[in-house]
C-alpha cells in the first residue's frame, strides 16, 4: 500500500508539472507568487456564490486587523497584472490555495481548494466571445497535451479527450433539456461531446434562473453578446470515464469592465461594494481589462489519473466513517 501510495504522488507530481508548462505556453504565462489570505473589507476576496462564509483571522501587528483565507484570486491577480505592469496578450499563473468551511463533501469536493489561478491583460476589442472561445482551445489544448503525456508513461490512462471541445451557451442547454436540473443538463451534453465549454454562467437564462451561481464582480456574465446572448464566461467539462458523470475541470471569463461591474452589481443588490478598494479602482479606470480564471489542480490530477474520489489527490481533512466507506470500495483516501 506505501509503495502505491508513493507511486501515485509521482504520478500527481508529474502531471501537475506538464499541465502547468503546457498551460504556461499556450496563454503566455509567468509563474507568480501570490498570497494566502488578504484584507477583509478591501473586497479583493471573492464571494463565490455570495453566502459561503470564510476563515477569518486577526494580525496582531496590524492592531488585529483581519485577514480572510482566500477563496480564489480572481480580483487579486487583475491588480497584479496592473503592478507588474504586464503587457497585452501576456498574463500570469499561480499556485492559488484556499480553504472553503462551507463546501458540501462529496467524492469531487472537499473544503481544501488548489487551482491555478491565471489571470491575461488582454485589449479592449477582446471582449468578445470569439476570443473567449479561442483561449478556451488554447486551454484545451493544454490538457490534451497533458493526456497524451501522462498516457505514455501510464498504461492504465488511455487517451480519450475528442479531437476538439464543443461550446454551447446555458439558454441554448435549456432549451434543449427544459426538464432537467442544471446539473443533469450537463451530464447530457458532455456524455454526447466529451468535453464542452459552458458560456454564459450566473445570469438569468428564460426560466428566470441562473445555470450556477457567480459573483457580480469579476466574471462578465450580463454583457449580450454576438450570438445573441448574455455572458462572456463559462466552464470547462468533461466526461469523467470512471464516474460516468460530467467532471468540472475550470471555471473562467472575460471580466467585468466599468458597465459590466456596475449592471452586475445592480442585479444582485450589492451596489454597496462599489466604495470598496478593488471596485473603486475598476470604477475609476485604473485596472486593465482582462480574461482569467482557475483550473482545478486536484481535478485536473483526478481526471487524467482516472481517480475516483478527489481524496486520492489530495490531503483533505475527512470523517472517519467516510474514509471506511471509500476504503472498503478500495479508494485509500491520502
Amino acid at each position: 500500500m506505501k509503495q502505491e501510495i508513493l507511486r501515485i504522488e509521482k504520478a500527481i507530481a508529474f502531471t501537475k508539472q506538464v499541465f502547468e508548462s503546457e498551460l504556461m505556453q499556450q496563454l503566455k504565462l509567468t509563474k507568480v507568487s501570490a498570497p494566502i489570505a488578504v484584507l477583509s473589507g478591501t473586497g479583493i476576496n471573492d464571494d463565490l456564490n455570495g453566502y459561503e462564509r470564510t476563515v477569518d483571522f486577526p494580525i496582531k501587528q496590524l492592531k488585529d486587523k483581519k485577514a480572510v483565507v482566500v477563496n480564489s484570486l480572481a480580483k487579486w491577480k487583475r491588480i497584479r497584472l496592473q503592478e507588474l505592469e504586464v503587457e497585452e496578450d501576456h498574463g500570469i499563473v499561480t499556485d492559488m490555495r484556499a480553504l472553503r468551511p462551507d463546501e458540501d463533501y462529496s467524492s469531487i469536493h472537499s473544503i481544501y481548494v488548489d487551482q491555478w489561478d491565471w489571470e491575461k491583460r488582454i485589449s479592449p476589442h477582446s471582449r468578445s466571445i470569439d476570443f473567449l472561445k479561442s483561449e478556451v482551445r488554447k486551454i484545451y489544448k493544454a490538457l490534451k497535451q497533458t493526456e497524451l503525456q501522462v498516457s505514455s508513461i501510464y498504461d492504465d490512462v488511455q487517451p480519450i479527450l475528442p479531437s476538439d471541445i464543443t461550446f454551447i451557451h446555458s439558454e441554448q442547454l435549456l432549451k434543449m433539456y427544459p426538464k432537467l436540473s442544471p446539473k443533469e443538463r450537463e451530464q447530457e451534453i458532455v456524455k454526447q461531446y466529451g468535453a464542452v465549454f459552458l458560456i454564459g454562467i450566473g445570469g438569468k437564462l428564460s426560466n428566470g434562473e441562473p445555470h450556477d451561481g457567480r459573483a457580480p464582480d469579476y466574471d462578465d456574465w450580463s454583457t449580450r453578446s454576438d450570438e445573441g446572448f448574455t455572458g462572456l464566461n463559462g466552464d470547462i467539462l468533461v466526461w469523467h470515464p470512471v464516474l460516468q458523470d460530467s467532471f468540472e475541470i475550470s471555471s473562467m471569463g472575460i471580466r467585468v469592465d466599468k458597465k459590466a461591474l456596475i449592471n452586475q452589481l445592480d442585479e444582485k443588490g450589492a451596489f454597496g461594494r462599489k466604495t470598496l478598494f478593488f471596485h473603486k479602482l475598476l470604477l475609476e479606470d485604473k485596472l486593465p481589462e482582462s480574461i482569467g480564471g482557475g483550473i482545478g489542480q486536484s481535478r485536473v490530477c483526478m481526471f487524467m489519473l482516472r481517480k475516483r474520489h478527489i481524496g486520492e489527490v489530495q490531503v483533505g481533512i475527512w470523517d472517519e466513517s467516510i474514509k471506511t466507506k471509500e476504503k472498503e470500495k478500495g479508494i485509500v483516501l491520502l
